[in-house]
């Protein structure tokens, strides 16, 4: 299996960071595809097969930790590319969110 799991949304909370200049404050780090969970469920194949995808946008894909789980928000045609070349890891941007409060899903308090 490529990835941990495929995810359709956002589990965590709004994290605020919208702007490419935002993004580019976290620093880029390696992230192993297998521990990443996708937050979208179709790829554009026009984003996997175009040779200038990354050319107007951030070269690193953008993920977010949350709870322990590592979900890729930005960046899933860069992520399937290191797997179509047998690469296992991706360079990303990784946001840490660390928040307390209440479970949307659930209702419950979290910590």
């Amino acid at each position: 299996m490529i990835f941990k799991a495929v995810g359709d949304g956002r589990p965590y909370p709004d994290h605020g960071l919208v702007t490419p200049k935002q993004w580019a404050e976290v620093a880029p780090r390696q992230v192993r595809l297998d521990e990443l969970v996708t937050t979208k469920g179709t790829l554009n194949l026009d984003n996997l097969l175009s040779e200038d995808s990354t050319f107007y946008g951030d070269l690193f894909a953008h993920v977010v930790q949350w709870r322990g789980v590592m979900y890729l928000e930005d960046g899933l045609h860069r992520a399937v590319r290191a797997a179509l070349h047998q690469r296992p890891i991706l360079h990303a941007r990784v946001l840490v969110i660390e928040t307390a409060g209440r479970d949307d899903r659930t209702g419950e308090t979290t910590e």
